[in-house]
């Protein structure tokens, strides 16, 4: 006598089945939960339009100085002065406001 395997066809076509809608009311819940909290990460803040255009507006200033020059050199290891040092903390500050309000979206 032949033994036949324990899940038959109809078995796995339940389990594909079952497998697609849990992941698709996955899919659905974590779109409707990105909706609500208005971001994708713990450290997201909702976007605000004036303080998107003041963080955008400094850093063009500190893009104009030359910041982006001094941060490269602090990346390769030059020693910078307390002032320089000062300016690239405020780009980097300025930076992670502006990508963490997701003003560049």
């Amino acid at each position: 006598m032949r033994s036949f395997p324990v899940f038959t066809l109809a078995s796995r076509w339940r389990r594909g089945a079952l497998f697609a809608v849990l992941a698709g009311a996955l899919a659905v819940s974590g779109c409707a939960g990105e909706g609500a909290s208005g971001g994708s990460g713990p450290g997201a803040v909702a976007r605000d339009n004036a303080s998107c255009r003041d963080a955008r507006r400094e850093l063009d200033q500190l893009d104009a100085r030359g910041v982006p020059n001094l941060i490269e050199a602090s990346n390769n290891g030059k020693k910078l002065s307390a002032k320089q040092q000062g300016e690239v903390d405020r780009y980097n500050r300025l930076l992670e406001i502006y990508l963490g309000s997701r003003c560049h979206l």
